[in-house]
């Protein structure tokens, strides 16, 4: 091999593909920068040649088959994107305690660090998940049937989709109605999209769109890595999925399997699939293939007028390519755009395929453009440096010809050639405008319509995240023409552990003004302390913050003021709320700023995860005022916290000490402790209670009262890894998949006169009133005489459910396990829900402290 050669041989091995940006600035670009290898350069290549696309449907992250979207992107080459109806806002959390909209934002991170591993794009409607459903109906009734039916529409009309595929039958068989409904809009959706009459008002944008399939990617439940055709009648096709791409050096089993295990917040790691997998559709509407979805579908430049000459170079570009000497087909390549220039830019796959070839050309460059500002935030006005950086990494003649802010008013044109592997580096100082709002995500820069997110802005609907507010514009100059690449600011930092990372650049509120606790609930007249951080965004920030609260509480003091000089720097103020009276209304209180001439009443909350970029959230400076009709005996509370949530803090609300049990603690003795409380789903995260349960086993029978809240069965669900101990509880029972989604279905009590639906606090019906999103999930089951089961409730048109909570006597303690959602009403502030949990921990304090 010649010496230059080798040079760019080596110089491939580290190619670099920092962004390849798409038309939606979909896929931000998280960690370190992505590897070109010439493998991927040749796939590239091979993508030009196909012009057609198939549009995966579904209802929540996690829901995709990853199998065939890595198989449909990387094999068949198509354009493949994944329409997710919901962000999962309405799920468990196994890596923390995050709820609701919070959720939804992991989790909508974490599809796109999968799409990042098998290479499809990530959209979503404006659907909220709220929680379990088990009925089309509900669903679509909770969400606004016309508008996510119009979102899916939407979808369909703007990718233009050549197939459809829905991972849900239309019908029972979902097992969840989010599951079903995502299928029946789906087929209702491949009907409309053509039809000029639906959803005229989207007209303004895109065209209608007719696509030639519709079909259902069966699955056998249980049988996930089956090859057995299900009996389906109808047109079935199966499609051999597992195959190995030596260009990527992986199997798509192993693609797929990196990509369903950044799921992480739903537990959904898996081992790598070798070998073969056989995918099955079936056929659903459209014409009838006989072998293959695409079958009879013109999927070449034909599409295309006058493209004929764009063939040829393709051609020629497959023949060309050596993996070793990348940059030979940049004249080919730069050729190839000017030709597509001159066809209809305006039409779709003319757009994408000129996207790809500018893709194509920056990895075969090894071409590395950065904006890079000198810190992660800033806020409207301010001002800060931003480093544009380019980097040519072959040696191959290449101009950079302009550099441009487009929103900072920043304009720089000259004609600098870039040497290869010398980095070019220009610094500007950037004042930005006033006008720019917080990076807070679009879906939630308004108040949410119960199972719709308000989003008015058509052009967003779809996008997985927000466009970037602040960009970079890199044009250089190839054999005579301009290119030009976009990059958004990202802040680069070194950690010392992981090396370099990137974050999103934020733009945040001047102050922002976090509250420690989303609810403050009063069982007295007595004050509580309420707790208020005030954040600095900018230098110089300086103001006062104050309480506003409902009529009837009184607040001291009643304002505190304050002085930051630095940028970032933050105070904790105190601040002491009571009632004047018994009769003092429950409401809203709302911390508000005012500094530097404006008023701020904004939080600052920070999701920060290894697997996702850190996600900053703006949300209202608010927390609820209750006022509980509620007495609690019990003080001192040991608990072991599971996969996360927000329970303790309730129970301090409540006046409790709360001692968190990790395993040193758990060595000492544990009968100083008036109840122990188990986290949510410990038993399936937490591998120490396999050695401390005999223990805690042992605390009960002496006296101790032992409240387990729910853990999931073994063999799927959140968890896969299934139970830490053989036995929960001091007698056998069984977690079951029994669930109530109904958060106001009618609930019996079954033993009224049970001591814990009357000791301190008496229950009754009004105590299930006010409760969200559910009553409860993982009811027990099988758990015989030894237990009593304290409530009967259930679903529109099923049976009643009698596992919610099961109570025993062990010794002189008691122990209770509960699949009601304590997790979710307790934050929520639900009256009734304190009261409850009030008993279950106060049942082994004060007079008669047996069971009835």
């Amino acid at each position: 091999m010649t010496a230059i050669v080798i040079r760019n041989f080596l110089l491939l091995a580290c190619l670099l593909s920092h962004l390849l940006l798409s038309t939606t600035y979909a896929q931000v670009p998280f960690g370190k920068p992505r590897l070109a290898t010439s493998g991927d350069i040749q796939q590239g290549i091979r993508r030009l040649n196909v012009l057609g696309s198939v549009l995966y449907i579904a209802a929540h992250p996690d829901d995709e088959n990853t199998l065939l979207l890595t198989y449909l992107h990387n094999e068949r080459n198509l354009r493949t994107a994944y329409l997710s109806l919901t962000r999962g806002d309405g799920g468990q959390n196994l890596i923390g305690s995050e709820q609701g909209e919070a959720v939804g934002v992991i989790r909508t991170q974490e599809l796109l660090a999968a799409r990042r591993i098998d290479g499809p794009e990530q959209f979503f409607s404006r659907a909220y998940d709220f929680g379990f459903s088990k009925s089309t109906e509900e669903a679509v009734k909770n969400w606004g049937r016309e508008q996510v039916l119009g979102d899916i529409v939407w979808m369909i009309r703007s990718y233009q989709p050549d197939v459809i595929v829905t991972r849900f039958p239309p019908d029972s068989r979902a097992g969840h109605g989010h599951h079903s409904a995502s299928g029946a809009l789906a087929e209702e959706a491949f009907k409309l999209s053509n039809d000029p009459k639906a959803y005229p008002e989207q007209l303004k944008l895109v065209k209608p769109w007719q696509a030639r399939r519709l079909f259902w990617n069966i699955f056998i439940p249980g049988q996930f890595l089956s090859n057995k055709k299900p009996d389906e009648a109808g047109t079935v096709l199966g499609i051999e999925t597992g195959l190995y791409n030596p260009l990527l050096g992986k199997s798509y089993g192993e693609i797929a399997a990196e990509s369903r295990s950044q799921h992480k917040s739903q537990g959904f790691g898996v081992a790598a699939n070798r070998g073969t997998k056989v995918d099955y559709l079936l056929l659903k509407a459209g014409d009838q293939p006989q072998l293959d979805l695409i079958e009879g579908i013109d999927m070449s430049w034909n599409r295309v007028p006058n493209s004929e000459r764009i063939q040829e170079i393709i051609y020629q570009l497959n023949t060309q390519f050596v993996p070793a000497q990348p940059a030979s087909i940049v004249p080919t390549l730069v050729t190839l755009h000017r030709e597509i220039s001159q066809l209809d830019t305006t039409q779709l796959y003319v757009k994408a395929k000129r996207q790809e070839v500018e893709n194509l050309i920056q990895q075969c460059l090894g071409l590395v453009f950065e904006a890079l500002p000198t810190d992660y935030a800033s806020t409207p006005g301010g001002r800060l440096d931003v480093r544009l950086t380019a980097v040519n990494r072959i040696n191959f003649p290449v101009k950079l010809t302009r550099l441009r802010l487009p929103q900072v008013g920043r304009d720089t044109t000259f004609s600098l050639p870039l040497k290869a592997n010398e980095q070019a580096s220009f610094t500007f100082s950037a004042l930005l405008p006033r006008s720019l709002k917080p990076t807070q995500p679009y879906w939630l820069e308004s108040p949410r319509n119960k199972g719709l997110f308000t989003v008015t802005d058509q052009g967003l609907i779809g996008k997985a995240v927000n466009p970037p507010a602040l960009t970079a514009e890199f044009t250089i100059e190839l054999d005579g023409l301009a290119f030009t690449f976009t990059r958004p600011w990202l802040y680069k930092y070194t950690d010392p552990v992981d090396g370099e990372l990137y974050r999103n650049f934020e733009i945040r509120p001047d102050v922002t003004a976090t509250l420690t606790e989303p609810v403050y609930a009063f069982a007295d007249n007595l004050s509580k302390t309420v707790e208020v951080i005030v954040k600095g965004n900018r230098p110089n920030a300086s103001g006062s913050v104050w309480l506003e609260v409902p009529a009837g509480w009184r607040v001291s003091p009643s304002t505190e003021a304050f002085t930051f000089t630095d940028k970032f720097q933050e105070q904790r103020f105190t601040f002491t709320l009571m009632p004047l009276s018994s009769s003092a209304p429950e409401g809203k209180l709302t911390a508000v700023v005012m500094a530097n001439g404006g008023r701020f009443s904004s939080g600052l909350r920070t999701i920060s995860y290894p697997h996702i970029p850190p996600q900053t959230l703006f949300p209202p400076a608010e927390a609820k005022v209750e006022r509980l009709n509620i007495t609690v005996r019990a003080k001192n509370v040991g608990y072991i916290a599971g996969a996360g949530d927000e329970v303790p803090a309730a129970l301090r609300q409540m006046g409790c000490t709360v001692t968190m049990l990790d395993e040193a603690e758990l060595t000492k003795d544990l009968s100083r402790y008036d109840a122990i409380v188990v986290g949510i789903r410990a038993y399936n995260t937490e591998d120490r209670l396999k050695f401390y349960q005999e223990k805690l086993l042992a605390y009960v029978q002496k006296g101790g009262t032992m409240v387990v809240q729910y853990a999931t069965p073994g063999g799927g669900g959140i968890s896969q890894s299934g139970l830490k101990v053989s036995q929960i509880g001091p007698y056998p029972f069984t977690i079951g998949r029994d669930r109530v989604a109904e958060e106001d279905a009618p609930v019996s009590i079954l033993n009224p006169s049970h001591v814990l639906l009357n000791r301190p606090n008496k229950i009754t019906d009004e105590d299930f009133r006010g409760w969200v999103q559910e009553r409860g999930i993982y009811y027990a089951v099988d758990y015989g005489q030894a237990y009593e089961s304290l409530f009967a409730m259930n679903d529109t048109g099923e049976a009643p459910k009698l596992g919610s909570l099961i109570y025993t006597a062990y010794g002189r303690g008691h122990f209770i396990y509960t699949g009601l959602s304590f997790f979710r009403q307790l934050p929520n502030g639900v009256p009734g829900a304190y009261r409850l949990f009030a008993n279950l921990i106060s049942i082994g304090t004060g007079p008669s402290s047996s069971r009835n």
